[in-house]
């Protein structure tokens, strides 16, 4: 279980991520869109794990095998933007959040399922 400090972190961190992605995401990924999902701290706020949801590219990898390549000038811009807010700027580390891939695979089986139940009852 996270800390109430831990949480609050976080959620700074996914905003400015977001912001900093929104304004020059085009620096460091191309044309994909790219959304922050989620952010996870270290109980020591020393490292911040940053899930990433990728539309728009043929392979969500390399995208983020792009973005880890910005990894210090991203940092860098987190810093300057939370300077005032936070006392230890953490290393990041970006993983693709495939939660909204799961969703619609469960979903269309469900919706598959549902097909087979219904042919199943219907009289003939």
């Amino acid at each position: 279980m996270d800390s109430t400090r831990q949480q609050k972190y976080s959620r700074l961190i996914q905003k400015e991520i977001g912001e900093i992605f929104q304004k020059d995401g085009t620096l460091f990924y191309g044309k994909a869109f790219v959304t922050v999902t989620g952010a996870k701290v270290s109980p020591d706020l020393s490292i911040a794990t940053i899930y990433l949801s990728i539309f728009g590219a043929k392979d969500s990898q390399a995208v983020i095998d792009q973005i880890e390549s910005h990894n210090k000038e991203i940092r860098k811009r987190l810093g300057n933007s939370i300077r005032h807010q936070a006392r230890i700027i953490p290393a990041l580390k970006f993983f693709l959040d495939d939660s909204l891939d799961q969703v619609e695979k469960i979903e269309k089986l469900l919706k598959e399922s549902k097909v087979i139940r219904d042919d199943d009852t219907k009289p003939e």
